[in-house]
């Protein structure tokens, strides 16, 4: 009898099935046999010494011991549901166990053996055991349906009993999302033969997702593309673009299609060696890079890119998400730099290609941020997700807990992470914790050093690393993801540089300690575990601040709120301004560029720029030789503090050792003499500053506390200098417009820093009182503020209404209607000092005070053009909100939000505004009352030479 080809096929594909099944139920068998065995012996030897109680904590490290690798709760549950008359696994009443005759409170985990349990089978208890597991595992084997694995059932089995500790603290909420199935999709023109055979050798893929072949398709036909679908769902194999690990994957790729291993790819970016650009100018094809680089050395250079820019085919821009706010606006006037050069070789051909994790009107963004209409957007996510559990997990506070384990700063969610965190690495889990700041992230690992050394866990320290995007050596950062790829770590404590991109292999669990910035870092981080489909759990460790205190009473906002839009300003007229001086140092600019740089073109280019004979623009003089190092895209303060490791210097072949670069604004709150300062989770004292050469000299020291710097912060009103040459870049017209009430002033302002001191403080408790004499540290920007009125201040006093609550909650509320608000700061109050018991003698003036985070930047002037509707729109946002207080409070507060006035900050902005306020209406107020710190604003007398409109 003829078989035909297709049964034939069917057949062989059973077979293979049969053969994988097998496979994988022996290495899972094997591995359930080697545990139970140990098991096994360990319960022997306890029982045969009644003085010893057979608690799961105290027979895990002898078994882990014999297994060399981490017990997992999971895996004793297994042989719960195997042997669920032998195996006695579950919490008892600590009172039910007495260890020579101590009593304790609470339950304990125990796991026994049974000995009375009925067998057939002769030999001694242990032998009896053993066989009973194998019968267990043989009779689980013959009634497993074909085509299944016996040991991934015996799993689901196991969960329902993994035991539940009835005391345990209950986390307060908790979600599961459930697993998604592939989409696969179709090309229009199918892949030729030996693609597909090297995206199968070389990436085991042998179909695609639905939105992997939908991009591929629109790429086809000439349309750009952006592809907003879930973390981890494979959007990188649409271009294989971004980082290192992407360039492995692309050269892997390339080198398994036969004519194609000649193709040169190549990273140029601010690691590149200057030796090496000329090459990869010349000969590679493919090119990582990033916008610094675009910016500030291949645009400038646009000369020696023309070959290259000339053949250009496709550009890939990867987690598009990111680029918004300050940076994005700038991005979108660098590509439109670039897309205008493209054009100027003849190439205008160039498809542009993004992904984006999950944002709203992803092909909106794509269009403002690359000045391209014809976008193809692909949301449809075709790859299989694995099932996410979410838990909001909200600590004790250290009032509600035992005095003395509190003074011994055993509480707070830094610690209950940090128990978290061993809990699951104990276990074999690989987890991420994320910290907000990047001191956090060096406090959880300095935790993480103390509990596992004190544990003896060693080898459990050594599979966990401190991940920051700012780690001065880039082969400390590749290496870090090289380990995290490969598997090897267990642990990773980072910064929020992780939730982009950088595919660090495959996590189970990740912890948040707070709330990050916004539900699209919340939704991120929480993406990084569960990649490839695996089952994976996030966990926000909510801190005592209101804004997470907010997700505590309603975490469904975690996962229903929709997101807000992505800003990307291209109107702005500052932004615009600094790029054109950029392009016409490129290519000299004409009024047909308006096609790229919008309508200002033509004013800014006649007022900005200079222009020759021939009506070609050419840059400002005071921008040469190079334009593009005055324009700093991220907005970040060049200076940098340079941190010297001077441990060694006068031993024996002992060199300094130059550890980190920090920022000029992290500096001056972290490097003081005496100070403690931690780098990689290990702890350095600060022997010697110089401001004059940015230069800190610190020795090593094991210390158990903590430093914080004693100071006073003030942001004031000052002159303009008009010979500043930042001034002259970030220079506005400065005009009073009056609402009613509401004069917003723009002025330079004047930040200084004294400093007093600094406290040693180990957990809750201040150690020592030291003080220092160093000069104040003071630095300019470009900003503006709002002065409350007089009356106001009476009507506020009258009703007890905390004047600095309120002027701090009205500036967050303003802060949170203006898009580019990231990029600006205000003074925030602390609780410290404005509920201090003692009246301070410093008196800060009745003002909303905002200014640019950076030295360079000029999202003031933006913000002080459209003051007023932003005013109004906080006003109207504020008034509708039934909140008690998330409307004012902002994600990135340095102090937490915990100086707050609703009903203050709502008086302000309807007084600015010139509303009428019905002082009868005001309810009294009963909250913490101190001396008042606030006092009425004075006049600040205008620029010379301008004139102010009379209100």
């Amino acid at each position: 009898m003829k078989r035909s080809a297709g049964s034939t096929k069917r057949a062989a594909k059973r077979q293979k099935v049969s053969s994988t099944t097998s496979t994988r139920n022996q290495d899972k068998e094997k591995e359930t046999a080697g545990m139970a065995r140990a098991l096994n012996t360990v319960l022997a030897f306890v029982s045969s010494r009644r003085h010893l109680a057979t608690t799961f904590p105290m027979i895990r490290s002898s078994v882990e011991g014999l297994l060399k690798r981490p017990l997992e709760l999971s895996k004793v549950a297994e042989l719960k549901a195997l042997l669920p008359d032998i195996v006695e696994f579950a919490y008892i009443p600590h009172s039910d166990l007495r260890i020579h005759g101590e009593m304790r409170k609470n339950t304990v985990l125990v796991l026994e053996f049974a000995e009375n349990f009925r067998t057939t089978i002769s030999g001694n208890l242990v032998d009896k055991r053993n066989q009973c597991f194998k019968d267990a595992v043989d009779e689980l084997m013959k009634a497993t349906p074909e085509g299944e694995v016996s040991m991934e059932l015996l799993q689901a089995a196991a969960r329902d009993h993994i035991p539940v500790n009835p005391c345990a603290k209950k986390a307060l909420a908790a979600t599961d999302y459930p697993e998604y199935d592939t989409i696969e999709g179709l090309l229009d023109e199918p892949l030729s033969h030996i693609i597909q055979q090297a995206l199968r050798e070389s990436r085991n893929i042998t179909s695609l997702y639905h939105h992997q072949a939908a991009a591929i398709n629109a790429i086809a036909q000439r349309k750009h593309v952006i592809v907003s679908t879930s973390t981890a769902s494979g959007k990188s194999v649409i271009y294989q673009a971004l980082a290192q690990d992407q360039r492995t994957a692309l050269e892997q790729l390339l080198w398994a299609c036969p004519g194609l291993q000649h193709i040169k790819v190549a990273t140029y970016d601010g690691d590149t060696l200057q030796d090496h650009r000329r090459a990869i100018r010349e000969t590679a094809s493919v090119i990582f890079t990033n916008f610094d680089m675009l910016h500030a050395s291949i645009l400038p250079h646009e000369e020696l890119w023309r070959t290259f820019i000339k053949n250009l085919k496709l550009v890939a821009v990867d987690e598009l998400h990111y680029y918004s706010n300050l940076f994005g606006s700038h991005v979108a006037q660098v590509i439109r730099r670039f897309r205008r050069i493209c054009a100027a070789v003849g190439n205008q051909r160039v498809i542009f290609v993004s992904c984006s994790a999950t944002i709203s009107k992803p092909s909106q963004h794509m269009k403002r941020l690359f000045g391209v209409e014809d976008v193809e957007e692909i949301v449809e996510d075709g790859a299989p997700s694995g099932k996410k559990d979410y838990l909001v997990w909200d600590p004790p506070s250290a009032k509600n807990m035992d005095p003395g384990v509190a003074k011994l700063g055993q509480s707070g969610p830094m610690c209950e992470a940090i128990n978290l965190m061993i809990f699951l690495m104990m276990r074999g889990v690989r987890v991420i914790l994320f910290c907000k700041f990047r001191r956090t992230c060096e406090l959880a690992m300095k935790a993480l050093r103390q509990r596992l050394s004190a544990e003896g866990r060693l080898d459990v320290l050594a599979k966990v690393m401190p991940y920051r995007g700012v780690l001065r050596d880039s082969q400390d950062r590749r290496r870090i993801e090289h380990e995290a790829f490969s598997g090897h770590l267990l642990g990773i404590v980072a910064t929020n540089a992780l939730e982009l991109g950088v595919d660090i292999g495959v996590l189970d669990a990740v912890i948040m300690l707070g709330f990050p910035f916004g539900i699209a870092n919340f939704r991120q981080q929480a993406g990084r575990a569960g990649r490839r489909a695996r089952d994976s759990l996030a966990v926000l460790v909510a801190e005592n601040l209101p804004i997470d205190q907010n997700y505590v009473e309603s975490p469904d906002k975690l996962y229903n709120q929709p997101m807000d839009d992505l800003t990307v300003d291209i109107e702005s007229k500052v932004i615009i301004e600094a790029h054109l001086q950029c392009a016409a140092h490129e290519m000299p600019l004409s009024k047909d560029d308006v096609v790229y740089f919008g309508a200002s073109l033509g004013e800014l280019c006649d007022s900005k720029l200079r222009k020759d004979k021939d009506g070609w623009y050419h840059p400002h003089p005071k921008f040469l030789p190079y334009p593009a190092k005055h324009i700093s895209i991220r907005g970040a303060d060049d200076d940098k503090y340079t941190v010297i490791d001077v441990t060694k210097v006068g031993l024996p072949n002992g060199v300094p050792r130059i550890m980190e670069e920090i920022e000029l604004s992290r500096a001056i709150f972290e490097l003081y003499e005496g100070g403690m300062f931690m780098h990689q989770g290990l702890t350095f004292i600060v022997k010697e500053v110089s401001h004059d050469t940015k230069v800190a000299r610190l020795v090593r020291a094991d210390v158990n506390w903590i430093t914080k710097p004693r100071c006073v912060y003030i942001p004031s009103p000052c002159q303009n200098n008009p010979q500043s040459h930042a001034a002259e870049i970030s220079r506005v017209d400065v005009t009073t417009v009056v609402f009613g009430m509401f004069d917003p002033m723009m002025r330079k302002a004047r930040l200084i820093f004294y400093f007093a001191g600094f406290r040693k403080i180990r957990g809750d408790k201040v150690l020592d009182v030291i003080d220092i004499n160093t000069p104040p540290y003071q630095r300019q920007v470009t900003g503006f503020w709002f002065d409350v009125p007089k009356d106001l201040l009476g009507l506020m006093k009258v009703k007890h209404i905390n004047l600095a609550e309120a002027i701090h909650s009205a500036s967050h509320a303003w802060m949170n209607r203006f898009a580019l608000s990231p990029d600006l700061r205000t003074e925030c109050k602390a609780a410290e000092k404005e509920y201090n018991k003692e009246e301070s003698q410093r008196k800060r003036p009745a003002r909303l005070i905002l200014y640019d985070a950076s030295r360079k930047g000029s999202v003031s002037a933006q913000a002080f053009d459209h003051s007023g509707e932003v005013l109004r729109q906080a006003h109207d946002t504020v008034e509708a909100c039934p909140c008690n207080d998330g409307c004012i409070h902002s994600a990135t507060c340095s102090e937490g939000n915990v100086v707050a006035s609703k009903i203050g900050a709502f008086l302000i902005l309807k007084a600015l505004l010139n509303l009428n306020i019905d002082a009868n209406s005001v309810a009294m107020q009963f909250g913490p009352q101190g001396f008042e710190t606030i006092v009425e604003a004075t006049y600040v007398r205008p620029l010379d030479g301008v004139q102010v409109e009379p209100a």
